[in-house]
């Protein structure tokens, strides 16, 4: 056997381990979702998102009360989250650049992707929640936009690194702040990017549960009281599929569909902008 036979039967090799591992994968990701997606379909009905939930063991109602609670939840955390990750981001790709800060922070940064949420949950109950005395949907969207910052922050930062230099010291040229750079020249060329960040940042916290449990709870009645326990759809489908109940269980179903149909959408969205910003 010569070399280049060897050559050929090594990768052959790999490209079958390679492909076995992917469709290993793939199975296992459809078979999620094709499970969701039968069990969750028979579960839309109208009632699903307009009425609030019936007594324990009996049947009907809905989750408009978690449905509405987890949209405050992850708006509030949204509206903390985005603005701190996106101005973290411009500090360090634009006044930080090439400083020692930078890079430490972008080394923190990246350790927090990657930190259990449930630790940030258990965080956030201990500077809030057990010194107020109480759960919050305060509470449940600061944790949310804790889980939300880093991963926009990188994303800003990468985006802002990838616009020339040449750019600004045009802008420079004609006597512009820097502060109008950034805001007319370099946000322009990397807004599509950084909408990106945003939108699968929006998407990593939607499904979380385990900050909620620790922060906002969970709430059986219609409220929109954000200082006090509210309710929220992650922890309502954990709760349910827990119950004893059938009908409980319908509805954890339905409720799975459409956070993996909204969390869906939003990565198809971030991809297909993404997609389309430099196919121009």
């Amino acid at each position: 056997m010569n070399i280049e036979q060897k050559r050929k039967i090594e990768s052959l090799v790999a490209l079958t381990l390679s492909g076995l591992a992917a469709a290993i994968g793939l199975f296992w990701l459809v078979y999620i979702l094709g499970d969701v997606l039968i069990h969750g379909l028979g579960a839309l009905h109208i009632s699903l998102f307009f009425n609030d939930p019936a007594a324990a063991g009996v049947e009907g109602g809905g989750l408009r009360n978690a449905f509405v609670g987890q949209l405050m939840i992850t708006l509030v955390a949204t509206l903390i989250g985005v603005p701190v990750g996106v101005l973290g981001g411009t500090f360090l790709a634009e006044y930080a650049r090439g400083k020692a800060i930078a890079r430490t922070i972008s080394i923190i940064s990246d350790i927090m992707v990657s930190v259990p949420s449930i630790v940030i949950g258990a965080f956030v109950y201990a500077i809030l929640v057990r010194p107020l005395h109480h759960f919050s949907g305060w509470a449940g969207a600061f944790a949310l936009s804790i889980i939300m910052i880093p991963v926009v922050l990188r994303t800003t930062e990468n985006m802002l690194s990838l616009v020339p230099w040449t750019l600004r010291e045009a802008a420079f040229a004609l006597g512009a702040p820097y502060y109008k750079v950034i805001i007319q020249i370099v946000y322009r060329g990397a807004a599509t990017g950084i909408l990106t960040g945003i939108l699968l940042s929006i998407a990593r916290v939607a499904g979380e549960t385990a900050p909620l449990l620790f922060t906002s709870f969970n709430n059986n009645f219609f409220s929109t009281d954000m200082n006090r326990p509210i309710a929220s759809l992650t922890v309502t489908i954990f709760q349910y599929a827990m119950g004893p109940y059938k009908s409980w269980h319908s509805q954890a179903w339905g409720a799975a569909l459409v956070i993996t149909l909204f969390i869906l959408l939003l990565t198809i969205a971030g991809r297909l902008i993404l997609k389309w910003r430099y196919k121009q």
